[in-house]
This record gives C-alpha cells, sequence and structure tokens, in this order.
C-alpha cells in the first residue's frame, strides 16, 4: 500500500498558514491534516471552517479535515462547502451511520476516529458502512507534542485483519500522535499507511527530507 504522509498544522505557525500548506505540498506531502477542537470534546480551541476556506486556494493536496467536536452533525455542511476533502468524525460523538451519509452526501470522503481508551472493535461498523478512511489516535486528542501509545500498534493490527476480513484490504488507516522518525516503521509494520506527524514535520530543518523518511 502507498504510504501518506499528512503533516498535521496545528504544530505550524498560525500566522502563515496560506504560506505552510504550499510549502508542505512542494515539500511532498500527500495530505494536510487539519485538527479542528470545539473546547468542548477536548479542551483546547484551535480552528473551524473558516481557517479550511482560508487555506484552501492554497494548495491542492486533500484537505483531511478531523473534527474534534461535539455534535458534529452540526458542522459538516460548513466543512464541507468550505473546502475539505475528508471529513473525521468521532465515534465517541456521533452515530457514525448518519454521519456517513450525511458526509456522503457532500460528495466527499469519510472518516471515522477512535481515542486511546476507545476499544478498536468501535471502528468496525465503519468498515461495514463503506468508511473511505479510518483514523487511531495515538495520543490524547488536544495537544500536540505527546508521546506515542505504544499499545495503539496492537489496535493497528486488529483493524487491519478485521479490514482484510471484510474484503477491504486497501482501506486507509491513518495514525495520528507521537509518530516520529523513530517508530514510523513499527506503525507501517503494523498495518498503518496513513502517517500524521506535526512536531517531527515542523520542527525539521528540511521538511522535505523529514516527509520522506517518514515515507521511507
Amino acid at each position: 500500500m502507498k504510504i501518506k504522509i499528512a503533516p498535521s498544522i496545528l504544530a505550524s505557525d498560525f500566522s502563515k498558514l496560506g504560506e505552510t500548506v504550499g510549502l508542505l505540498e512542494r515539500s511532498g506531502a500527500d495530505y494536510i491534516h487539519c485538527d479542528v477542537m470545539d473546547g468542548n470534546f477536548v479542551p483546547p480551541i484551535t480552528f473551524g471552517a473558516q481557517t479550511v476556506k482560508a487555506i484552501r486556494p492554497h494548495t491542492s493536496l486533500p484537505l483531511d479535515c478531523h473534527l474534534m467536536v461535539l455534535h458534529p452533525e452540526t458542522h459538516i455542511e460548513d466543512f464541507a462547502l468550505s473546502g475539505a476533502d475528508i471529513i473525521t468524525v468521532h465515534a465517541e460523538a456521533c452515530n457514525i451511520p448518519a454521519l456517513f451519509k450525511q458526509i456522503a452526501s457532500y460528495g466527499i470522503k469519510k472518516s471515522a476516529v477512535i481515542n486511546p481508551e476507545t476499544p478498536v472493535e468501535a471502528l468496525f461498523p465503519a468498515v461495514e458502512e463503506g468508511a473511505d478512511m479510518l483514523l487511531l489516535m495515538s495520543v490524547h486528542p488536544g495537544w500536540g507534542g505527546q508521546k506515542f501509545i505504544g499499545e495503539t500498534l496492537k489496535k493497528i493490527e486488529l483493524l487491519r485483519e478485521f479490514c482484510i476480513k471484510s474484503g477491504r484490504a486497501e482501506l486507509d488507516i491513518e495514525v495520528d500522535g507521537g509518530i516520529t522518525e523513530e517508530n514510523v516503521r513499527d506503525v507501517i509494520a503494523a498495518g498503518a499507511n496513513v502517517i500524521v506527524a506535526g512536531s517531527t514535520v515542523f520542527r525539521a530543518k528540511d521538511m522535505a527530507e523529514t516527509i520522506g523518511r517518514l515515507r521511507g
């Protein structure tokens, strides 16, 4: 499977977002990961659909919007109309079949995610509901720079095994949180193929080289 790198702009300089997403595209990124936090589902507040709309003209890369929000159904339309290409919703915060139907009605890709404490089985129905991607959080959502939770590797393996048994062996599995050049090989070996990296990319002296090494 192709390994895709999705740098998270949460770790970037917010005063230069347009310039940043253009640089990420030139550096070989596959997606732009947008961490949306509402101050309720997770304590911090980051940005919303207006920011997605603002960066949309500055890159042709898919905008991968991870909604860490309560009542995501009230935000789907805004993000869809602002230029999101993928919308990821939390299994802990919504009814997956209903949200997938809503997201698909805008012609964009649908994805589901679980927090570290949620059993991986919570994502199995999303596979059967036609998910375009699945996301496993490998840190507790809300803040960048956390250490990778090692137990996530087993969850990746179980999710990939379920995808294979369900006839969806090529389904994208994304992992977000604490991924570095030192542990990315383990994440990929476990079955993930979409790698979210924030601090690792934005602290790099050369983004293109770091993205290349993360991809392997």
